[in-house]
């Protein structure tokens, strides 16, 4: 059985762990070699060991998102690593707002979740772009947040940093789509990752007790949607957003 990502070259920031790592293995699993990208470089390179251990096509490399040269020295390895790009997950994010209040909220934590999350993804898709068109059949998949579609309270720079994921991804389809490149974004609910462990468990309850599909989301949920970008199936969608979330927002 032929795999859906056989012979592609991924690179996924925030790998070492959480969506990161799932979205790397499941990528792997499916015939990509990938690179696995993140500020926690021990923990990335213990995860890729591990899955190479197991056979698959998996590196792991630093990354510091809030920092326009590390970004630009990752891009450069990952190419040099796998050869070429054909496909860039910008997962990587900071979530530093969350429980304050918008009248709460300091400069500092702002500017450092739209650094992370907005510039790291602006910069990181520029750094990649050479080789993605290189490839002429590159993918770029970038992670929002289905709290920019409810506007979740008590969590505002995080929710505006994914709000202008969704209007980066279209806007870079429309800048990228020359280079047969497609750009897309993917917008999970509530996940069981560790990053999420912060949010109190009445906010789970409500998730649940919301959903169409009344359950906890795990992150295999959201591999799917992942894969599909990154995949030939998709050469013709661009600048789309896929709310996967269980139904607790129907976008």
């Amino acid at each position: 059985m032929t795999q859906l990502l056989a012979g592609k070259r991924v690179l996924v920031t925030g790998g070492a762990r959480g969506l990161g790592l799932a979205f790397a293995e499941r990528i792997a699993r499916e015939g990509g070699a990938v690179v696995i990208a993140d500020l926690r470089h021990e923990l990335a390179t213990a995860a890729a060991a591990r899955l190479a251990a197991q056979g698959l096509a998996v590196h792991a490399l630093a990354l510091d998102l809030a920092d326009p040269a590390s970004i630009e020295a990752c891009a450069r390895a990952a190419v040099e690593c796998l050869g070429g790009l054909d496909g860039l997950v910008n997962n990587g994010a900071v979530t530093d707002s969350g429980g304050v209040a918008a009248d709460e909220l300091d400069l500092a934590t702002w500017d450092r979740v739209m650094n992370v999350n907005v510039r790291g993804t602006w910069l990181m898709t520029v750094a990649c772009a050479p080789a993605l068109r290189a490839s002429g059949r590159g993918a770029v998949v970038n992670l929002a947040s289905d709290t920019a579609l409810w506007g979740a309270p008590r969590l505002l720079a995080y929710v505006a940093s994914k709000g202008a994921i969704v209007a980066m991804t279209r806007s870079l389809a429309r800048e990228l789509g020359d280079g047969n490149v497609t750009v897309n974004a993917v917008a999970p609910g509530l996940t069981l990752v560790e990053a999420t462990a912060y949010v109190p468990e009445a906010r789970h309850r409500l998730y649940v007790e919301q959903r169409a599909l009344q359950r906890e989301q795990l992150p295999e949920d959201v591999c799917g949607a992942v894969l599909y970008c990154l995949s030939e199936l998709s050469r013709f969608t661009t600048g789309q957003l896929l709310a996967v979330n269980g139904g607790f927002v129907m976008h």
